[in-house]
């Protein structure tokens, strides 16, 4: 690996450890904004005021951040995830990520595409990040569609605009009684509706201990379900390919989707000390933050312009259809 290559990934992880620390800050921390939030976000600065001042010799090393260490956070994220958990929220819980998963998909990508005519990736890309996971399945998304940087950076900004306001309007509307629910109830619907695992935390604690327990697990059945979601993708991108050119593509099989749920079967046999995982989490976000930070080291403002407020009005649809169709699907199998 030549020196300007090492500079590079030298810089993404200065920006990942100020943003970390940043993160750590009391006030930040309340509300619960993601240091992968605050690693894009740096790097937009960086990228809009001096970019042009960064050496040519040290960019693959930004890309490389923004790529292979993407892929490898990825792969690692499985850690977070046993099948246990899976098995202990039952058939009840696994229906509403995977209805609230799919329907979020079909209706982001066709209301995109179709209704507001954006383009297919920051379409997918916003819907993506409502139904999965929030940053972290935009930036895996993005990996499959190989898409812009600034697109990415969009589709995070959506995230983190109706991700914090759910975590704020959830427990609002639970405790002036406006949600007839039971605390369990509310737990599959905020594990099922809301963007990030960090909001998904905030919004179940704070009602009680059932609703956060329930919250969690339906949270990261909906993060395992990343892996056969980008498998569909793949597929149907290859497939419209196929359709709209002569020549056979290839159907493409992201293979850290595969690994990511190999590491989640490895972790469900509890082989590894809880400290270890533990440090291999802490690793993996640091990895991530890695990843957001070169991303947003390669986007302009000038192309947030160009997308204009498009993009934020498909995240406000899927939104609603968060909060009111989540309500219903959580109350009709409940």
């Amino acid at each position: 690996m030549d020196k300007g290559k090492i500079s590079g990934i030298v810089l993404v992880t200065i920006v990942a450890g100020i943003a970390t620390a940043i993160a750590q800050i009391t006030a930040v921390k309340s509300l619960a904004i993601s240091p992968l939030v605050i690693g894009i976000a740096l790097g937009i600065v960086i990228a809009n005021t001096i970019r042009n001042k960064i050496p040519q010799s040290w960019l693959p090393g930004v890309l490389f951040s923004a790529k292979t260490l993407l892929r490898i956070a990825i792969v690692f994220y499985g850690f977070r995830i046993t099948f246990q958990q899976i098995a202990e929220i039952g058939l009840e819980g696994l229906l509403v990520s995977v209805i609230m998963l799919s329907s979020t998909m079909i209706i982001g990508t066709l209301v995109g595409i179709k209704l507001l005519k954006l383009d297919r990736d920051t379409s997918i890309l916003v819907a993506s990040g409502s139904a999965v996971c929030g940053a972290a399945a935009v930036l895996a998304t993005e990996d499959v569609l190989k898409s812009e940087a600034y697109k990415t950076a969009i589709a995070v900004g959506t995230v983190v605009l109706f991700g914090t306001i759910s975590m704020f309007l959830y427990p609002i509307l639970y405790k002036t009684g406006m949600l007839n629910m039971q605390a369990t109830q509310y737990g599959l619907y905020v594990g099922g509706s809301v963007h990030e695992v960090a909001q998904v935390v905030a919004a179940g604690g704070a009602i009680d201990a059932a609703a956060s327990d329930t919250a969690v697990i339906v949270k990261m059945t909906r993060v395992m379900l990343i892996a056969p979601m980008l498998l569909v993708l793949g597929w149907l991108l290859a497939k419209t390919q196929n359709h709209s050119s002569d020549t056979k593509s290839k159907i493409v099989i992201p293979w850290f989707a595969v690994l990511f749920i190999a590491v989640a079967g490895f972790h469900s046999l509890h082989l590894l000390p809880v400290q270890i995982v533990n440090s291999i989490n802490h690793a993996d976000k640091f990895l991530l933050t890695m990843a957001m930070s070169a991303l947003g080291i390669e986007t302009h403002l000038s192309k947030f312009k160009q997308a204009g407020l498009k993009p934020v009005l498909l995240a406000l649809i899927i939104f609603a259809w968060l909060l009111f169709g989540g309500y219903f699907v959580v109350l009709s199998l409940s």
